[in-house]
């Protein structure tokens, strides 16, 4: 099902699928590796929270071509690249939304933290995989935390 622009909230477009022969034609091993060495690159090195790593640099780093790159993406996250660096960088976000000393920072500043290179893409990708603003989020989960602190308290009277 596909959603027209302006029908859902933040004007999140919902991903076309279309099949590329290239993504076939591609052998197993080099998809594994190349799999492997994004990880490393988005796990390790965190390389999402730069807001200009693009595929083509991805593609530079690992010494292959965006092809590739779009290829290994596809068939092992099932998903594009700008999906994956979103879905790495919504996930940072959590964490930072988590810890309560972060409690002061601006929806901005967590957004910039994280790779986003303004609040509006932030809201949108954060909306769209989670469901709710970033800020919404906090609230709820800082509010679970004090529930259960209250109750942990209330039981050790």
């Amino acid at each position: 099902m596909k959603q027209v622009l302006g029908t859902n909230k933040y004007n999140y477009r919902e991903k076309k699928e279309k099949v590329a022969a290239y993504r076939t034609q591609v052998r197993a091993e080099v998809i594994d590796e190349i799999y492997e060495q994004i990880l490393r690159k988005m796990i390790v090195e965190k390389k999402y929270r730069d807001p200009e790593y693009s595929a083509k640099k991805l593609a530079e780093d690992l010494q292959t071509n965006t092809r590739y790159i779009s290829a290994t993406i596809n068939l092992r996250f099932q998903m594009n690249y700008s999906e994956l660096i979103a879905g790495y960088r919504v996930r940072d976000a959590i964490s930072i939304l988590q810890d309560k000393r972060n409690k002061k920072m601006t929806m901005s500043e967590v957004a910039e933290a994280v790779g986003f290179t303004n609040r509006q893409s932030f809201y949108a990708a954060f909306y769209h995989l989670q469901g709710k603003t970033p800020k919404q989020y906090q609230d709820e989960f800082l509010e679970k935390i004090e529930a259960a602190k209250q109750a942990k308290k209330k039981k050790a009277e």
